[in-house]
C-alpha cells in the first residue's frame, strides 16, 4: 500500500521518503532500519521517535488481529453445534460431512430413483420440526414436487413443531435460469424486510439444477459455462452472507466409454454427475447416491441405498 494513502503520515515526510525510493509500506518496513532511513532523509524531516511511531502505526494497520486459542476453540465448537442442527439422521453420513450446516452448498447426484430428493427432503423436514423459527425454500424446476409425499414424510420426524413445519416450507416453480435468478435476487430483501419476523429461511433446495443449466452447456461455446459459474457463485455468496444450507440436486449421465466411475468405490457405478467435471468445483461437497444391488426386488420398501462422498472441501 502506498504511503500517501495513510492519513496519519505528514505530506512532507511522504514526499521525502519518496525521494529516497521509499514509496510503499513494504519499502518502509523491509528495506532498512529506521536509523538507516533517517540518515538518508534531509535533516529536520522527522526525528527517530516519530519515524518509529509511524512505522508502528503502519504495522498495526496492516496486521491481522490476534485471537486466543481458547476463543478459537469455543468458536469452533459453536460452529460444530450449528452444523449438526442440519442433519439427515443417517449418523455415518452426517459424521462424514460434519452435518449440513456451515453456510455450504451441497451437490446431491445420482441416477433416477436413487433417493436424491428424499435425502434433501429429510434434511429440510428434520430441521423444520426441531426449529420453529426456521423456514425453507424449495425451488421446483420440473413440477414434480409432491405435497402429499412431504406430508407423509413429516410423520417420520418427531418434533415439537411438526404441526407447523409444512407451513414454513415455501415452494417456487422455476422453469428457467432467469426465473431462478429472480427468486434468489429477491431473497436478501426478504431477510431485511422480515428482520422482525419469527421465521427465517435457513435452507434452499433446487430440485433439480440440471434442467436449468444443462441445455446451455456446449462443447463449442463458453457462454453456458460462464452462466453456470455465475449462478453457482451467487448461491455461494447467499449461503455465506445469510448462513444458509443449500442443496442442488443434479442428475446423472453415463460414464461411457469408461467402464465405471473412478470416483466410486464400486465397479458397478457406471454413471457420473451431470453438468461436467467443473461443476464439482463450484460446490462444497458432492454426494453420490445409488441403489445397492439389483434394482428388481421382491420388496421395494426394503431397498438399500448407498451414499458416497465424491468430493468435500471440509470433510477428510
Amino acid at each position: 500500500m502506498r504511503l500517501s494513502l495513510y492519513p496519519f503520515l505528514p505530506e512532507n515526510v511522504v514526499s521525502s521518503l519518496d525521494q529516497i525510493g521509499i514509496r510503499t509500506d513494504s519499502d518502509l518496513l523491509f528495506s532498512s532500519t529506521p536509523a538507516d532511513i533517517l540518515r538518508r532523509l534531509p535533516p529536520g524531516t522527522v526525528n527517530i521517535q516519530d519515524l518509529r511511531h509511524y512505522t508502528a502505526q503502519i504495522i498495526e494497520e496492516g496486521s491481522a488481529l490476534g485471537v486466543r486459542g481458547d476463543v478459537l476453540l469455543a468458536l469452533e465448537r459453536t460452529k460444530q453445534d450449528q452444523e449438526l442442527d442440519f442433519a439427515s439422521g443417517v449418523t455415518d453420513l452426517d459424521a462424514l460431512l460434519n452435518g449440513f450446516g456451515g453456510s455450504r452448498v451441497f451437490e446431491v447426484s445420482g441416477e433416477k430413483a436413487s433417493g436424491k430428493t428424499a435425502l434433501a427432503m429429510h434434511v429440510v423436514l428434520r430441521h423444520l420440526v426441531n426449529n420453529p423459527h426456521s423456514g425453507a425454500l424449495w425451488m421446483d424446476t420440473t413440477g414434480d414436487f409432491s405435497a402429499e409425499r412431504a406430508t407423509q414424510l413429516i410423520q417420520l420426524h418427531g418434533g415439537v413443531d411438526a404441526s407447523t413445519a409444512l407451513e414454513r416450507l415455501q415452494v417456487s416453480l422455476v422453469l428457467d435460469i432467469e426465473g431462478a435468478h429472480d427468486v434468489l435476487e429477491a431473497l436478501p430483501s426478504t431477510f431485511v424486510t422480515d428482520a422482525s419476523s419469527e421465521t427465517r429461511i435457513r435452507i434452499i433446495v433446487i430440485d433439480s439444477i440440471t434442467p436449468l443449466l444443462g441445455p446451455m452447456l456446449s462443447a463449442v461455446s463458453s457462454q453456458g459455462h460462464a452462466i453456470m459459474t455465475t449462478f453457482m457463485r451467487q448461491l455461494r455468496a447467499l449461503a455465506q452472507a445469510f448462513e444458509l444450507c443449500i442443496f442442488v440436486i443434479n442428475n446423472a449421465t453415463p460414464v461411457a466409454p469408461a467402464p465405471h466411475n473412478p470416483h466410486s468405490a464400486f465397479s458397478s457405478t457406471v454413471a457420473k454427475p451431470a453438468l461436467g467435471p467443473s461443476f464439482a468445483f463450484l460446490t462444497d461437497a458432492t454426494i453420490w447416491l445409488s441403489q445397492h444391488g439389483e434394482k428388481a426386488r421382491t420388496n421395494e420398501d426394503r431397498t438399500t441405498y448407498i451414499a458416497e462422498i465424491f468430493k468435500s472441501k471440509t470433510a477428510v
